[in-house]
């Protein structure tokens, strides 16, 4: 077999490959011989029909899947033999296929970076930490009691924190723009889902009201054209409600897994939740400076490859979204790949850095630290014990818990080298989502 190596450009390789004539038709004629033994051909017992007849009816057909084999076994043999490492699946084009003649293909195909870890122990990071606090624990009550209340209609004027039942047609320069029209829209003042000034614009609202809202859109809105526009929205509002929260009480207890009615157990479960998602938040935070450091520190050539590859994995997820009319929809214009592109990239870069990383340090994922995730993610079910046991037996679960246990114990190493400083922040700042 002889084989040649090309650099084109970046990441890329070339490979032409020869494969001497007679490995092919030795095959070739292996397996036709075979085939004199199983073929059924009229006017033939079976068993018993002529090499040539087989090699006219099938020759061709075998020829080609042997060919098809060689490529394919010849591909893998040349790269270990090269030492490379493709990453993503090779363009094969096959040059020469002639029988009685030596068959060479060339095969295209990217390969994975050489990464050379940057030393990160002058590097600083923070490391929050909070206390939960009775006034802590109150609010979150607060936020569950609003989770379960009841909406009433009211003949009031619409306050901050009431719903409506509003339409509306959207006009820029007169002329009624695509997305600006509704009928029958709930919406919450003050949750901040419509543009600024919108809801501000219905308080004071009563049923049966029209407004008239002169409005700007945001200079960072998603639709480029409407991004800094003017606006006006005639509202017509039909329907003002208020909230009605239930009763902290045995009822609502009950609601949340509480059944024995003591307002303490209830207080201890709500504290122990919310201590669980200060965990998850503070280490994601911490979690996610190491990933930063990572990425600027590391500087690594990607694969176009496993970049789509990302992309079209995140692509997936976005789409398991829409549900029954994901089939239905454009998915290339909806969901093109350059809204995915950074996050795809930023996810391949640390893919290939934690790797190396892994290899470097001879890393294994600690069981102990797989149960402790498993045992964390179960303990939000009633039946706790049912869901690890599933973990357990679900391959493709436990590698994924896995992959998560591995990461943090790469973030662990990290951080044992590094600079690291406590600081105590409130509860709401703990949880509160990291601005990018």
């Amino acid at each position: 077999m002889q084989v040649s190596v090309e650099t084109t450009t970046g990441l890329e390789r070339r490979l032409t490959v020869g494969i001497p004539a007679e490995t092919i038709d030795s095959e070739v004629q292996k397996r036709l011989q075979q085939a004199t033994k199983t073929v059924r051909i009229n006017g033939f017992r079976k068993g018993k029909v002529p090499l040539k007849v087989v090699k006219q009816r099938y020759g061709e057909g075998v020829r080609q899947e042997v060919v098809g084999d060689a490529i394919n076994k010849s591909f893998y043999e040349a790269v270990t033999q090269e030492k490379l490492r493709p990453a993503g699946q090779p363009n094969i084009e096959p040059n020469a296929l002639e029988e009685g003649k030596d068959v060479e293909f060339v095969a295209t195909f990217e390969v994975y970076p050489e990464v050379e870890l940057a030393d990160l122990s002058q590097a600083e990071f923070t490391r929050l930490d909070a206390e939960i606090e009775d006034a802590d624990i109150d609010t979150m009550i607060e936020t569950l009691r609003k989770s379960q209340g009841a909406w009433q209609e009211v003949d009031a004027a619409a306050e901050d924190g009431n719903r409506v039942k509003i339409s509306y047609v959207g006009k820029r320069d007169g002329e009624a723009f695509d997305g600006g029209t509704a009928e029958g829209q709930s919406l919450i003042l003050g949750s901040k889902s419509m543009i600024p000034g919108f809801e501000d614009g219905l308080l004071g609202a009563k049923a049966g009201d029209e407004k008239t809202l002169e409005l700007k859109f945001p200079e960072d809105y998603h639709v480029d054209s409407l991004k800094g526009a003017d606006v006006v929205f005639d509202v017509s509002v039909s329907l003002v409600e208020a909230q009605i929260l239930p009763e902290v009480n045995e009822e609502f207890f009950a609601k949340f897994g509480v059944s024995d009615g003591d307002e303490a157990s209830f207080r201890e479960d709500v504290k122990g939740n919310m201590e669980r998602e200060k965990k998850r938040a503070l280490r994601a935070k911490l979690k996610e400076q190491v990933m930063d450091a990572l990425i600027e520190a590391n500087k690594v050539e990607l694969p176009k490859a496993l970049v789509q590859g990302e992309i079209n994995a995140l692509r997936g997820q976005t789409m398991q979204q829409y549900g029954a009319i994901a089939d239905k929809i454009d998915v290339q214009s909806l969901l093109p790949d350059e809204m995915f592109k950074e996050q795809a990239e930023r996810r391949t870069a640390l893919g290939l850095i934690i790797s190396e990383f892994v290899k470097a340090e001879k890393l294994e994922a600690d069981k102990d630290k797989v149960r402790e995730i498993i045992e964390e993610t179960a303990s939000t079910y009633e039946s706790p014990e049912e869901v690890v046991n599933y973990y357990y037996s679900n391959e493709q679960l436990l590698a994924s818990v896995e992959a998560a246990a591995l990461e943090d114990q790469v973030v662990d190493a990290l951080l044992e080298k590094a600079q690291v400083k406590d600081e105590k922040v409130s509860y709401e700042e703990a949880i509160k989502p990291a601005e990018k």
